[in-house]
């Protein structure tokens, strides 16, 4: 229990930015912070690093990791593949409920100002969509590039512009999937993830950072 909690409460910090870029995070700090032994915290820290939130740097130790590094559109297509599998097992297994899920979501999506909150909708909005996918290691790596994304949409979402048109994808991918209509779904939700690469590699080209 003590490993969850502090992992959810480093990841929270992570994500919306108390815990910057390049902090290195002591295992011992957090241990006296928490009033726990290191244990939990190095399985805490293990986790997050899995995540890609934080890296390990020699002499160093775990330290939080760059908003986005230079293989950022290489993991969004990889991306593309594995959403597109978790999707395609997904959509006949889905229940109307799912559905429902997923049109609550883009509708608090669309009345959202707060982009933290938009980051943490908008993967509630893609898992709602894989979550019925058998191959449950496929959930966790797809949710895992969710998660990476998220913390650069909290701080890029409104530099990029992407949140009515994101919105729009959102609501043509549902429709989509609705009428169980893998092969257009797939097709959407590839052109929606590339939208993503190309943002990324504006970003990386105007040297963007987060400090």
């Amino acid at each position: 229990m003590a490993r969850s909690v502090i992992e959810e409460r480093l990841r929270n910090a992570i994500l919306d930015g108390r815990l910057p870029c390049g902090l290195a995070l002591r295992q011992q700090e957090l241990a006296t912070l928490f009033g726990v032994s290191r244990m939990p915290v190095r399985e805490a820290l293990r986790q997050l690093e899995a995540q890609g939130l934080l890296q390990v740097v020699h002499h160093k130790g775990a330290v939080v990791a760059p908003l986005i590094t230079g293989d950022a559109a290489e993991t969004y297509g990889l991306r593309i593949l594995l959403e597109s599998e978790a999707l395609r097992l997904s959509i006949p297994r889905l229940r109307e409920a799912d559905f429902d899920t997923a049109l609550t979501i883009i509708e608090a999506l669309e009345q959202e100002t707060d982009f933290k909150e938009m980051g943490r909708l908008n993967r509630l909005f893609h898992m709602a969509l894989y979550s019925q996918a058998p191959n449950q290691r496929l959930l966790r790596l797809a949710e895992q590039g969710l998660a990476e994304e998220e913390r650069f949409l909290r701080f890029n979402l409104s530099a990029m512009g992407l949140g009515k048109l994101s919105q729009d994808d959102h609501r043509d991918l549902l429709a989509a999937v609705r009428q169980r209509d893998t092969t257009l779904a797939v097709e959407l939700l590839t052109l929606h993830l590339q939208r993503g690469i190309d943002a990324i590699t504006r970003y990386l080209s105007q040297g963007g950072t987060h400090d």
